[in-house]
Parts: structure tokens; sequence; C-alpha cells
């Protein structure tokens, strides 16, 4: 878990103990007491309240939700490789400022690029 601290800014909660914190800040690792240091948790923070059921079957029927609301669905097809006139194949990206070089990438290198960040960022897709 993260902490903010007023003097030592963002730090990591190594161990707790009763009455004090071991935090590793940037300046170093301090031991801190979280009620009377002013110290608040850094980063979003969730509160469910009154949760009944295991965490992890919470999380899918979140994740399922969103999915659905998104209307992201798992293709019907699956492609093994690219079609043959494509293979070996490269791309070349031009940027809109002239004074930058073109960058040439080769297609299956791109799209497996793709492929992975739509696994990544979209849970049907993670199988």
């Amino acid at each position: 878990m993260k902490g903010n601290h007023p003097n030592h800014g963002v730090g990591i909660v190594k161990s707790l103990s009763e009455q004090l914190a071991e935090i590793r800040f940037d300046d170093g690792t301090h031991m801190v007491a979280p009620e009377t240091s002013g110290m608040e948790p850094a980063g979003e923070q969730a509160n469910v309240t009154g949760l009944q059921m295991p965490l992890n079957l919470f999380i899918q029927q979140v994740i399922e939700e969103t999915v659905g609301a998104l209307d992201l669905v798992e293709p019907d097809i699956t492609v093994d490789g690219l079609a043959e006139r494509w293979q070996n194949g490269r791309m070349v990206l031009h940027p809109h400022n002239p004074g930058l070089q073109p960058k040439e990438v080769p297609l299956e290198a791109f799209f497996h690029k793709i492929v992975n960040v739509v696994a990544i960022t979209t849970p049907a897709f993670a199988g």
C-alpha cells in the first residue's frame, strides 16, 4: 500500500506493527506512527461495504458487466498468421512533422503488438 506523508511525500508501506509503520520514501526508510503523523492513503481508494461474496467473484462480475456495457465481444474467427502476400512485409509510418524520419516496421511485429494490446486490455480475450 502507498501512503502520503506531509513531510516525506509518497512512500510504500513495508511493514506494520500496532503503532508504527515502516515506510520506504524516496529519501529513505522511516518508522512512522500513521495515526499521529498526518499520513493518508495515496492514490485512488475504493470502499465496498456489505460485500458478501468472494472478492475474485466480485471482480469477475464487474469485468463482465463492463465488457457488456462497452459492447466488447470476442471475435468468432481466429487468424493464425498473415496472408501469404504480406509475409515478410514491412509497413512505413510517416510522421506529420516532415522534419522527423519515417519508421519502418515488420508487419508481423506490428500485428503481434496490436494483438497483445487487445489481449491485455480486453478481458474477453484474456482466456
